[in-house]
């Protein structure tokens, strides 16, 4: 019988501490995280949507000479160069 309650008070014991790490330690470390982790996101999103900006300008770009050098060639003999 003493055995039995030892052991049942050891599991008690265990358990509750266990629950108390959990509560009191994990899950306000883990919504640290979360809004850590939910910053990221938006800051990954803005970068995101900023290069994409930044490639559209540099194909708009790119388009334009080539159409400024398909004007050139049409304005010039027969457009060959020999």
């Amino acid at each position: 019988m003493l055995i039995t309650r030892t052991f049942s008070l050891t599991n008690f014991l265990i358990g509750s501490s266990a629950l108390g790490f959990q509560v009191f330690v994990l899950y306000p470390w883990h919504k640290k995280l979360e809004d850590e982790f939910g910053e990221l996101k938006k800051e990954h999103a803005r970068l995101l949507e900023e290069t994409r900006e930044k490639h559209k300008d540099e194909l708009r770009g790119i388009r334009e000479h080539l159409q400024a050098l398909k004007e050139e060639k049409g304005k010039g003999t027969g457009g060959r160069f020999w």
